[in-house]
């Protein structure tokens, strides 16, 4: 039975990996909200995410393959949505081989990993440095911007207005032909035109003629064979022999009938059935004779036959597979030829055209820019709040919207009163910049040397788009590298919210980021029967205080002096410290299940 949903979209639910690198066998039921992954260096944190993009379509990798084993299987089980219910969840499934093959299958139905990725893929979103030094491509911070102000309507109708005038250029370079190549085409137009004209081909006419002449190569066959029927059917030959005709034995038959039928009437009917076939047997007798008579044997008219059909079979050769292609050909070269007679005009229409369309380029595009710049002006003010949260102070976050300045002719509009060169996209380079501290200039993204920087940034800049994000589940991997103690209390307070609208999954080694979890899993390597292998667990509350300990005081804590207790008293304080913010927290949407 399908229930009723709550508003929020589907997530993952379940994540299965066997025999995968150092994971022999692993089952990972994930919450709503923000599950976090921590653990020891090398226990496989990220190779759990690893493992999920396999099941999502990813490039396999033999490599990863655990020693010893066959193969390497990864299942992921999703929601699904229909029509805004949830329905069956979508199970997605990989299976690596060392040997370098790989098999994926959707549910129970075989599928191409490309395949796997077009239904699975858009259900969880990866971040990790990759996708960081993503968003340092200025074109993804356009798409970012477009996205985030809703601009889709504009850039389709920017989209279209540059592509009919591409196509209206392209027209113009086909039009302009060297003299002597315009000659050439003119005449061959013309030539096949009037040839398939001449020849007054009919759609079926080669079949009608190849029967003809076959049956005039066996006349006396057929000759022989029709007055058998007629003899069979209404009369006997004398000189023969033979016996009585068809006719005459319905004839019998029809007496008999009649006859019976004065003492039964239901013979009647078949006595009336008996006459027509009689009439029948008259009939086909006369039709068998009528083929003979038009059967041509006239060695002339064979001749014009095969004329004829020799005619046909060149025109095939040269224009199409039979009549009715040959005659569409005719037609398109009439038309070409047409066109070409009307070269000079039909330049002179689409020159007249280039002005209109590149209006509407302009046009289009100038709206569009509006909308960027409108829609840039909120973005940076949003962003600049996430930053603040995120342990920023006052720094500065600019969306920039810059009209790209014509360098000349070509593919240019004016704009404004500005010459302004365009594409598909309009006519706006969009450049984030930002300043982390007060008083130095913004500077493009690509200029942060900072990695934690650029982090936080990238966070602060998903957390603004999560609502035009329809994606159910976020992926961070390595969102906390290059950031230090004091910066990842933010951090994770801005999982948290952004885990309000979304499903995320975080890895980290920060205490301080772990501790806004709503769900929280350990991952740790054991040594087993002489092999490494990787274990995860899904944490208590008791636990989680040991696992937060262990972060902020390493191994071997409880060999200290006081034996571990500042350490755990420092992980009851931050989780507390996390449970009274997310209390003060300004209301917001909780994901179900979440306390």
């Amino acid at each position: 039975m399908v229930a009723e949903r709550d508003g929020r979209p589907g997530r993952l639910l379940e994540l299965s990996v066997v025999d995968l690198a150092l994971i022999e066998r692993l089952d990972l039921a994930f919450g709503p909200g923000l599950n976090v992954i921590t653990g020891e260096t090398g226990a496989g944190k990220s190779l759990l995410i690893d493992a999920l993009g396999l099941a999502l379509g990813a490039r396999a990798d033999s490599s990863l393959v655990r020693h010893g084993a066959e193969s390497a299987r990864i299942t992921a089980r999703m929601e699904r949505t229909e029509g805004g219910v949830l329905g069956d969840d979508l199970v997605a499934s990989r299976e690596v081989q060392a040997n370098g093959r790989s098999s994926a299958r959707l549910g129970d139905e075989p599928v191409t990993a490309a395949r796997l990725a077009e239904v699975a893929g858009p259900v969880v979103e990866i971040h990790g440095q990759h996708d960081q030094q993503q968003l340092l491509d200025e074109r993804r911070q356009r798409d970012l911007l477009d996205a985030f102000g809703g601009l889709e309507a504009e850039r389709r109708a920017v989209q279209a207005a540059v592509e009919a005038w591409r196509a209206n250029e392209a027209a113009l370079r086909e039009l302009a032909l060297d003299p002597r190549e315009f000659v050439r085409r003119l005449e061959l137009a013309e030539h096949e035109a009037a040839e398939i004209t001449a020849a007054q081909l009919r759609v079926g006419e080669a079949a009608e003629i190849r029967a003809r002449l076959s049956a005039a190569q066996h006349v006396e066959a057929i000759a022989r064979g029709a007055a058998e029927i007629e003899r069979a059917l209404i009369g006997e030959d004398p000189d023969l022999g033979g016996g009585p005709a068809v006719r005459d034995t319905l004839a019998s038959a029809q007496r008999a009938a009649h006859d019976v039928a004065r003492f039964d009437g239901r013979f009647a009917a078949l006595a009336e059935r008996l006459a027509g076939l009689d009439a029948e047997a008259a009939d086909v007798a006369a039709e068998a004779r009528n083929l003979v008579e038009q059967v041509d044997h006239d060695p002339a008219a064979m001749a014009v036959l095969e004329e004829r059909i020799s005619l046909i079979f060149a025109l095939e050769r040269r224009y199409g597979d039979d009549e009715a292609a040959i005659l569409e050909h005719g037609r398109r070269m009439a038309a070409e030829a047409a066109r070409l007679r009307d070269l000079d005009g039909e330049r002179e229409r689409r020159g007249a055209d280039t002005a209109a369309l590149l209006d509407a380029v302009s046009r289009t595009s100038a709206i569009l820019s509006a909308a960027r710049t409108a829609a840039a002006e909120r973005l940076s003010a949003d962003v600049a709040s996430a930053l603040e949260a995120l342990g920023f102070g006052r720094a500065q976050f600019r969306v920039a919207v810059i009209r790209r300045a014509s360098d000349g002719p070509g593919t240019s509009v004016e704009v404004d009163g500005e010459s302004v060169q365009f594409d598909a996209t309009g006519i706006d380079d969009v450049v984030f910049r930002f300043a982390p501290n007060l008083g130095e200039p913004a500077r493009p993204l690509a200029r942060i040397a900072s990695g934690g920087e650029l982090s936080r940034v990238a966070l602060a800049i998903k957390e603004v788009l999560a609502e035009v994000d329809a994606t159910p589940t976020l992926v961070f991997d390595e969102i906390d590298t290059g950031i230090g103690g004091r910066s990842a209390d933010p951090v994770g307070r801005s999982l948290w919210t952004l885990a309000r609208r979304h499903q995320v999954l975080c890895v980290t080694h920060l205490p301080q980021i772990a501790a806004h979890a709503d769900v929280h899993f350990r991952i740790s390597k054991h040594e087993r029967n002489g092999r490494t292998v990787t274990e995860v667990e899904r944490l208590g509350p008791r636990e989680r205080v040991d696992e937060l300990a262990l972060m902020l005081g390493g191994e071997g804590i409880e060999r200290g002096p006081d034996g571990g207790a500042a350490a755990h008293a420092g992980a009851e304080q931050l989780l507390a410290g996390a449970a009274a913010w997310r209390e003060g927290a300004v209301p917001v949407e909780r994901p179900a299940g979440v306390a």
